[in-house]
């Protein structure tokens, strides 16, 4: 009896490293850096423990996110501009949406993507100059209730990722 205990709890905790391997080495792929592995443990711990929660269910679980509409889409695109390091930036193309509850007294994180364009390129003594957007730029940037509606705060912006269009 207690040889089938121990073998059941050597197959589960040779899942739990086996899962724990493909999670670091796809984590690795995915961003193209070391992963963070205490962040990465501690995310799974939280996670896990705020599910169990009755309390903090609704929170633990993946919402659709919400489209909102900001008030300083200019500013944002010419920040993403200015951190992503490309040319211009379609404010037309630009979604904004959150997964927090955006309520008139705290600040909550907004979701900005938008399309990019690569400077013209010069190859062989012409110029050439494309209307198609070369990158998808993706950045974060807190947000909240300012005057007439709501700001994202481009001094907090950060670019999460800007991604090469083929």
């Amino acid at each position: 009896m207690a040889n089938k205990f121990v073998r059941i709890i050597l197959i589960v905790v040779l899942f739990v490293i086996f899962f724990e391997v493909g999670l670091f080495s796809s984590y690795t792929i995915v961003t193209a850096e070391a992963p963070n592995i205490q962040g990465l443990i501690d995310m799974q711990i939280q996670k896990i423990s705020s599910i169990l929660n009755p309390e903090t269910v609704n929170e633990a679980l993946i919402k659709d996110p919400t489209p909102i509409n900001i008030t300083n889409k200019k500013d944002v695109a010419l920040k993403m501009q200015d951190l992503s390091k490309v040319d211009g930036v379609n404010v037309d193309s630009m979604n904004i949406s959150t997964r927090d509850n955006p309520s008139n007294d705290k600040n909550f994180t907004v979701i900005i993507e938008a399309l990019g364009y690569a400077s013209p390129n010069s190859t062989s003594g012409q110029i050439i100059i494309s209307q198609e957007p070369s990158y998808k730029i993706i950045a974060s940037a807190p947000a909240s209730y300012r005057g007439e509606g709501i700001m994202a705060d481009t001094n907090s912006m950060t670019i999460t990722s800007v991604l090469k269009l083929y």
